[in-house]
């Protein structure tokens, strides 16, 4: 008999097949039960009929934990009224390893207690379905990246010096008494591979040591980060606009029954097409003093900033031109303003805030050097990438796109800690 997997299991309608799995649940009613099997990939309802099945079978899964593991033979049959269509009458059944008494019931469980278990927390419908929807959106932004001619430079961990600015780095121990830091963003490596290939990106986990508990946070989240030689601030707020879009119908196309298992609203998601509003900082400070905001020219949005912004359009929003202060030190000025960085953050609708942010890079050296010595950067850290200017400088332009925080927005969830399987928050660093 073929051991398949529930994802599968409408191919075998009518046929006895094997599946592997654990008992997610289960219900008894007299001479009949119901036990839910699990395998990973899905769930189905196991129907076990005390008259055809050995003695022996009845009584191990009538007193089987939840969550132990088993295999069962049985024949496929198509339910309409069970969970997912199908069902398994089983046949036979083979205990693996017996649970002990599940701490995760049916009863509410706090936060922190869920988070404290999230090893077996993961096992549940809600984060099972958000993390297939960010492996689906993991895939489509490699699908999309691959298929448009970039190439993947990962970026090293560890670093030798700031990119994001000093106030939150990670410090550690490297050998013989050097320091070294866990990277903020693959970025500057990204410039130096874009020179070599055209167009590149890097994809991994990234750190920032701030003290921050917000619903938006983590110490350590995942990003994605393209960079393509030659291009312009336009050139990579159209590029963000594409991939964010394709991501979307590819989530729509793949995982509407995860989103449906979140109860996410999907016409929000399936009004999410090109063109993107695109808003000055200027014009995006005017409406915030229309909304009643006190805000001051020159200061750097908050979350309640990008909030009230991001709810006036049913799409994301690019919010571009900020002041040169507020930004990153590498941000080439814009050559119409020079106290205004070409620069541009996304922010998603319904108040998730910044997804992207990125922009074009400063090309001269000279100007590079001053920037460095006005963020008081070590210039010796950053040699090799001065070298970029000193060997065929020209224009070039990037983003970065936070996959946590994308997760979050597509399903509709209330805090990035869902987004990913183990969170790193300021006061988490367990399990």
């Amino acid at each position: 008999m073929k051991h398949v997997y529930v994802s599968e299991i409408a191919q075998y309608v009518g046929q006895e097949v094997v599946l592997k799995g654990w008992l997610y649940n289960k219900r008894s009613s007299g001479k009949i039960m119901f036990p839910q099997i699990r395998d990973g990939s899905g769930i189905i309802q196991g129907v076990v009929l005390k008259t055809q099945v050995p003695e022996r079978v009845w009584d191990e899964l009538e007193h089987l934990p939840q969550e132990s593991s088993l295999i069962v033979r049985g024949t496929v049959r198509e339910e309409k009224r069970a969970p997912g269509g199908y069902e398994i009458e089983i046949h036979d059944a083979e205990i693996v390893s017996i649970a002990e008494p599940y701490p995760l019931g049916k009863k509410d469980h706090g936060i922190e207690f869920l988070l404290d278990h999230r090893h077996l927390w993961l096992r549940s419908r809600r984060p099972h379905a958000v993390l297939k929807i960010r492996h689906e959106v993991i895939r489509a932004i490699r699908d999309f990246l691959d298929s448009n001619g970039f190439v993947l430079c990962d970026a090293p961990i560890f670093t030798p010096a700031a990119c994001e600015g000093t106030t939150t780095l990670f410090e550690v121990n490297y050998f013989e008494d050097q320091k070294a830091y866990l990277t903020q963003s693959g970025q500057l490596y990204n410039e130096a591979a874009c020179m070599a290939f055209g167009k590149v990106y890097c994809f991994g986990p990234t750190f920032r040591a701030e003290r921050s508990k917000t619903r938006r946070h983590l110490t350590e989240f995942w990003m994605v980060e393209p960079e393509v030689a030659y291009a312009t601030l336009e050139d990579v707020m159209e590029l963000a606009e594409q991939l964010v879009t394709f991501v979307i119908e590819r989530v729509l196309e793949r995982r509407r029954a995860e989103l449906q298992v979140l109860e996410r609203d999907v016409s929000r998601l399936e009004n999410i097409r090109p063109p993107f509003p695109r808003l000055r900082y200027d014009e995006a400070v005017e409406r915030l003093r229309e909304g009643g905001f006190e805000f001051s020219w020159g200061d750097d949005f908050g979350a309640p900033h990008e909030t009230y912004l991001s709810e006036q359009f049913e799409k994301p929003v690019m919010i571009h031109r900020y002041p040169a202060a507020v930004k990153a030190f590498y941000m080439e000025p814009d050559p119409e303003r020079p106290e205004l960085a070409l620069c541009v953050d996304v922010l998603a609708p319904e108040g998730y805030g910044e997804i992207i942010g990125g922009g074009q890079r400063i090309a001269s050296l000279e100007l590079l050097k001053q920037r460095i010595r006005e963020h008081n950067l070590p210039e010796e850290a950053f040699d090799w990438y001065l070298d970029l200017r000193r060997y065929g400088s020209v224009p070039h332009a990037g983003f970065g796109l936070g996959i946590e925080r994308t997760v979050a927005w597509i399903c509709g969830l209330e805090h990035v800690r869902e987004a990913i399987p183990f969170p790193r928050m300021l006061y988490r660093i367990k399990p």
